[in-house]
């Protein structure tokens, strides 16, 4: 093999499988001298791959772990199997890697084959993710769009329909994008509107990127995160939330988000008290859905609302005869 770069990815594709390889078959493998495999290894060390060499009769090659992250070569079921990960955690299946998910997707479905993007999205459509109910579902493909925009420093135009379902056109420079644990939002500049707007990503409709590129504008105070709930406390103000329920703080604190932790008052008991900015309808199904006996002290609309739930469900049920 006489193409240097071809033959340095063949090589470093080899080196990225986790085993030593002897530098004989090195050279079997690439069909050049196993001077010419040794000036190949020097030429990734110099391009920050941490390959390390071992001595002794034979003498073997292995990637080993470095203080950076050098790119990776994926063969197809590789890439796949990432994009397809990838996409479940940015839909909250794991807690806490949603935004890292978000970008790293970006990034891959950037550069994925056709054939590749094909197959990645055949499997998405053809499997039901199981979700633990933390906020409306969001399509990764949208997520993927306003995550590259904000990278790019791109404006974005999109469909958007507000709590009220009133339905607008809306142009943005998008600033960053923000989990909540349950929803996502986008942090932007709306141009028409000349004020920095947070929207709920699951409202977008058809975001496309114009192309337009931009500057991107400083916030008016704090971080994207701090604009958030700034803005979400204006519109909805948060909740004195204090729950107590009949189950170890372990069992319920698996069925609720991270900002709703209950803290232990016995050994099969505990209490929540939690500020949240979370409607209460949203409260009393999380509630529900922690599967124990529970009681709520406050705030008044939450107690409330969960009793009218209550007795709607119980009119629900036929009577027992």
């Amino acid at each position: 093999m006489t193409d240097t770069p071809a033959r340095l990815l063949n090589l470093l594709s080899l080196l990225q499988t986790p085993r030593e390889w002897p530098g004989s078959e090195l050279s079997e493998r690439l069909g050049v001298s196993p001077r010419t495999i040794r000036r190949d290894i020097d030429r990734l060390r110099d391009l920050g791959y941490p390959v390390e060499a071992s001595r002794g009769a034979v003498g073997g090659y292995r990637l080993v772990a470095g203080a950076a992250m050098p790119p990776l070569l994926l063969d197809d079921e590789e890439a796949v199997a990432i994009a397809v990960g990838l996409r479940a955690g940015a839909g909250h299946a794991i807690e806490g890697i949603e935004e890292a998910a978000v970008r790293a997707l970006a990034k891959l479905e950037q550069v994925l084959p056709s054939r590749l993007r094909h197959r990645v999205a055949t499997l998405q459509n053809a499997t039901i993710p199981l979700t633990r109910g933390d906020g409306a579902t969001v399509a990764p493909s949208t997520l993927t769009t306003l995550a590259a925009t904000v990278t790019a420093h791109e404006r974005l135009r999109f469909g958007y329909r507000a709590g009220d379902g009133t339905e607008s056109k809306r142009q943005v420079e998008p600033y960053r994008l923000v989990s909540t644990g349950h929803r996502w939002y986008l942090v932007a500049y709306d141009l028409e509107r000349e004020d920095w707007r947070t929207f709920r990503v699951d409202r977008v409709a058809e975001p496309f990127a114009t192309g337009a590129r931009f500057t991107p504008r400083e916030l008016p105070a704090g971080d994207a995160a701090e604009l958030l709930s700034h803005t979400t406390s204006r519109t909805q103000p948060d909740h004195e939330v204090d729950v107590t329920f009949a189950a170890p703080a372990q069992f319920v604190a698996a069925r609720l988000p991270a900002h709703l932790a209950p803290a232990p008052t016995g050994p099969d008991r505990c209490r929540l008290r939690a500020r949240s900015a979370d409607s209460v309808e949203w409260l009393a199904l999380r509630l529900a859905l922690v599967d124990c006996e529970f009681t709520v002290h406050g705030p008044d609309a939450l107690t409330a609302y969960v009793a009218a739930l209550a007795a709607r469900l119980a009119r629900s049920v036929p009577a027992a005869p």
